[in-house]
This record gives structure tokens, sequence and C-alpha cells, in this order.
């Protein structure tokens, strides 16, 4: 199974477009989305292409495809819209002997984790800030944001397939980290 690991999208457009694009390209099954799908939040401006309605649209068709989180800046209201499950603080992946903690970020976080046993995946966004990375035996992954990367770092997505975690830079695709899962 191949996922595409998003976060953050905020309401733009054309950023998920260039993500579901990517999607398509990578031949990904599933289409992970860690929260924060369609406002974008009293602290961040709004985006350049900002269209909820159409990212609903975009998104509804693939809502076979879409495993979804609840974010900060996602209410019962969006849920209303959007054709797939997004009010869940977690979801739990089991992909082989591995488990996979999806969620935003803003309720379990690196300094907050859930109960994992070594070798597991905790996937989060809320940072806007891309993470791969072993912390005590568990794998934290973090693809950053599609729509408001921070610290001058590019707008990222992740991507899992047969074992393998990496992170991907939204515009060309390349790998900026990858690590294979023990």
């Amino acid at each position: 199974m191949k996922y595409i690991l998003i976060s953050d999208i905020h309401g733009c457009e054309p950023t998920l477009r260039q993500a579901l694009s990517k999607a398509d390209e990578m031949q990904a099954d599933r289409i992970l989305i860690l929260g924060d799908i369609l406002y974008h939040g009293p602290r961040n401006s709004i985006p350049e292409g900002y269209n909820p309605q159409e990212v609903v649209a975009m998104l509804n068709l693939l809502k076979d495809r879409i495993i979804a989180v609840r974010g900060n800046c996602d209410a019962e209201v969006d849920q209303m819209l959007l054709n797939f499950p997004c009010m869940s603080d977690y979801a739990l992946i089991q992909e082989n002997r591995t488990t996979f903690f999806a969620t935003h970020g803003h309720i379990y976080n690196p300094q907050q984790l859930p109960s994992l046993s070594a070798g597991n995946v905790f996937m989060y966004g809320h940072t806007h800030l891309w993470q791969l990375e072993y912390q005590n035996g568990i794998i934290l992954c973090n693809p950053g944001s599609i729509t408001f990367p921070k610290e001058n770092r590019p707008a990222t997505f992740g991507f899992y397939e047969e074992g393998v975690l990496s992170i991907h830079r939204l515009d060309d695709g390349t790998i900026l980290k990858d690590m294979q899962l023990a």
C-alpha cells in the first residue's frame, strides 16, 4: 500500500492540486490528511489561492482514498461539507507489523506521545516543519505543510511505500530525507 501524507492545507486550492498531482504520479493508494483542511486559521494570513469550496470539491471526489484527522483549525461545519470522516483526533493504521499513529499534533505531539512500541510511527502535522527521525525507538514523521511552511523551508509532503518513509519537496518531488522502517 502506498500513502501520501499531506498536512496543513488551510483551504489553499493550488497547493492541494500540486499535492494530488504528486499522489497520482506516485500512484498513492491512500491520501492521509493530518488536519487543518479548509480554514486558514486566525494566526495565518489568507493564502494565495484560498478556495475552500474548491478544496472540498477536489477532496470529495477522492473520498474513498482519504484517511483524515482533525486539526486545530477544523470544525464541525467542515465535516458537513466533506464526504469523508475528518473529526477524529487520531487514526491508527496497521501496515504489516508496523502501527502508524496519525494525528494533527495539537493534542498528541513529540512532547506528548501516545503509547507506542519501538519501531512504530508517530505521524503528525501542526508545526508546518517537516521532520523524519527516531526518538526513543519511535519514528517521528511530520510531512510539513503544503501551504504555510515555516523557517523558510519549502512546501513538503510525505510518502510511504514498502517500508520506506520519505519527505519530498512539493514543487519538484525531490526527496529531502527518507528512512527505512525496521
